[in-house]
């Protein structure tokens, strides 16, 4: 480590606090502080400084670490934990992800009984904090008239995320990702607009814009020899629309594209209204020829009952299960029988949020087909997929190649 850290244990043994602050010490680190359960270590961060780490139990009398956790975000103390726990590996990953829900940086969810290499490890992923960090307040969201004169003025813009063949390195595609460049705040991220554009009925408007995006760039690719997929999200508010389906399929057409080429992924950001008209419009894309992904697969409504009954050609495996997946048996558990499902039904699988080497290797050994996410390429305007491509051709064949 560059620099000697303060910790505080937060433990209600005595023995277990003593083990934790002789590893601490051995590290190098400066123990500013013990406490036997969350009342007693808020008490005493009141009158000193603030720690940089918080090695945190979770089963403790009094207040727990799991209250201990969500106080510390309540009150915006910028500080980094690391959880420590006889607990099932579930339990810790839950917590972990909780931790990492309230803005709090997580350094490592460590099943006891602590070592000297475990803490070693999390330390590693030390980074100061601020206040600042610590996200306290709910995403701003755009107002549906911002949105209409965004389209209007074509304020939008197609970011295209690689996605990568696990056994060869190989691009097979793109995802298409939309993004505001609004003119005072800059690119604006979809989780600001995507439910208020369903909410106020300018989705398939939205839609139909992000299409022509991203077939003008498909041509483009076309065109110059690369023939890959590109996928495109589709809300399943516009699939109760009985006419949907010919309207992309009109569009398509007129760049003179085939409708094997285009991908489109059915996300569920809402729940399906006209079921029988969503199906139906769903039958009749597959029919002309589109590739139909499930995404998210695993969350929310995208569930084993929409696998039974919509002609999916590709399963999209969430990022939630893929990342972590090489410390968690758990998560490694759910990825193998989501893919052997999507093995038995013929479907592409395509893991998604991949940042890892380790995760990687975790999806190769299950037989995953499709890799996406930081590891392997982040998203990207359309004009910078080619010359990616050739600075990274080497690399993803590398990065792919098989253990020997």
């Amino acid at each position: 480590m560059p620099f000697e850290l303060n910790v505080f244990i937060v433990e209600d043994s005595l023995i277990q606090r003593m083990h934790a602050a002789a590893i601490c010490t051995e590290l190098g680190l400066h123990v500013m502080g013990e406490a036997s359960d969350g009342n007693e270590a808020l008490l005493l961060l009141q009158n000193s400084p603030l720690p940089d780490v918080m090695l945190i139990d979770l089963e403790m009398p009094g207040m727990d670490g799991i209250e201990l956790i969500q106080e510390l975000a309540h009150r915006s103390i910028p500080v980094s934990v690391i959880v420590s726990s006889a607990k099932e590996d579930a339990l810790i990953s839950s917590v972990e992800t909780m931790l990492q829900a309230y803005g709090l940086p997580v350094l490592g969810a460590i099943k006891k009984p602590l070592t000297l290499l475990q803490l070693s490890k999390a330390l590693d992923h030390f980074k100061p904090i601020t206040k600042e960090n610590i996200q306290t307040r709910p995403e701003v969201v755009m107002a549906a008239s911002e949105i209409t004169k965004a389209l209007i003025e074509h304020q939008f813009v197609a970011y295209f995320q690689p996605k990568i063949s696990i056994k060869t390195g190989v691009i097979k595609g793109v995802e298409t990702l939309i993004r505001w460049q609004h003119p005072e705040k800059g690119l604006v991220m979809p989780s600001q607009f995507i439910s208020i554009a369903e909410e106020y009925g300018l989705i398939n408007e939205l839609t139909m814009e992000i299409l022509d995006l991203a077939l003008q760039q498909c041509r483009h690719w076309h065109e110059r020899g690369l023939k890959i997929t590109v996928a495109i999200n589709l809300s399943m508010l516009s699939l109760s629309n009985s006419t949907f389906a010919e309207h992309i399929a009109q569009k398509v057409a007129s760049y003179a594209i085939d409708p094997s080429f285009i991908v489109l992924e059915i996300t569920e950001t809402a729940v399906m209204g006209d079921v029988g008209n969503a199906l139906g419009t769903l039958a009749r894309l597959r029919l002309k020829g589109f590739g139909l992904s499930i995404d998210d697969y695993g969350t929310g409504f995208s569930s084993m009952q929409q696998l039974s009954r919509i002609p999916f050609t590709e399963l999209k495996l969430d990022r939630s299960f893929v990342d972590g997946a090489h410390t968690k048996p758990h998560l490694r558990a759910i990825l193998a029988s989501a893919i052997e499902i999507a093995k038995k039904l013929e479907l592409r699988s395509v893991a998604e949020g991949v940042e890892c080497i380790e995760d990687l290797v975790v999806l190769q050994e299950l037989g995953c087909d499709i890799v996406q996410g930081y590891l392997t390429a982040k998203p990207m305007p359309g004009d910078e997929i080619v010359p990616w491509l050739k600075s990274n051709n080497q690399r993803l064949r590398e990065l792919c190649k098989p253990a020997s």
